[in-house]
């Protein structure tokens, strides 16, 4: 079986985690195809079968446009096929904000898409001061003044936990099996 990974990244950490997310799935034998948005009117090829995973980054408080109008120009389709989702965010770098139910970001964003996943997730992203622009910089060091997190703008911090990327992968990859699983059993009795 197959996944299409479509994502959003702004400064490519969301990207490094669905990389991830395809040596996972690969490694527990399906074929993993990554598709990154640049405009939101990238198409949608969907091979019959074929499992879709969106993920994004979200970027003062929203999720990035270029996913967000990909996701409304194929909602009725994404909806169903079947598809999972995930965020990727600073604010997940806190315990008690770091799962679809209780991440505020997320909740949102599923709220206002009309996606309806399958499978969620929300992953802690990266603190990258010295890559930043300066609007940048000034922006996430006050935020992150106001939540309580580094604002030293040498600081280069991984907030990723990768064991729950791999999890997310692994879950994945079990329920795609198990319903490839199902379809055969269907197919071989009623023939």
């Amino acid at each position: 079986m197959s996944f299409l990974l479509v994502y959003a990244s702004h400064d490519g950490h969301t990207r490094k985690i669905m990389e991830k997310i395809a040596r996972e799935l690969e490694g527990h034998g399906h074929a993993a195809e990554l598709q990154e948005l640049a405009t939101g009117a990238e198409p949608l090829p969907v091979v019959a079968g074929q499992k879709i995973v969106v993920g994004a980054a979200i970027r003062y408080g929203r999720v990035l446009p270029v996913a967000r109008k990909w996701i409304a120009t194929n909602l009725d389709r994404l909806n169903q096929l079947g598809v999972a989702a995930f965020t990727v965010c600073l604010t997940a770098r806190k315990p008690e904000k770091s799962t679809p139910e209780t991440n505020l970001y997320y909740r949102k964003f599923i709220a206002k898409s009309g996606l309806k996943p399958t499978e969620n997730a929300v992953f802690a992203g990266a603190l990258r001061y010295p890559e930043y622009s300066l609007f940048d910089r000034i922006m996430i060091q006050f935020i992150m003044h106001l939540t309580g997190g580094p604002t030293d703008p040498r600081a280069s911090i991984e907030y990723t936990d990768w064991t729950q990327v791999k999890a997310f992968a692994a879950q994945l990859a079990a329920e795609h099996s198990e319903s490839e699983t199902l379809a055969t059993t269907k197919a071989t009795h009623s023939g």
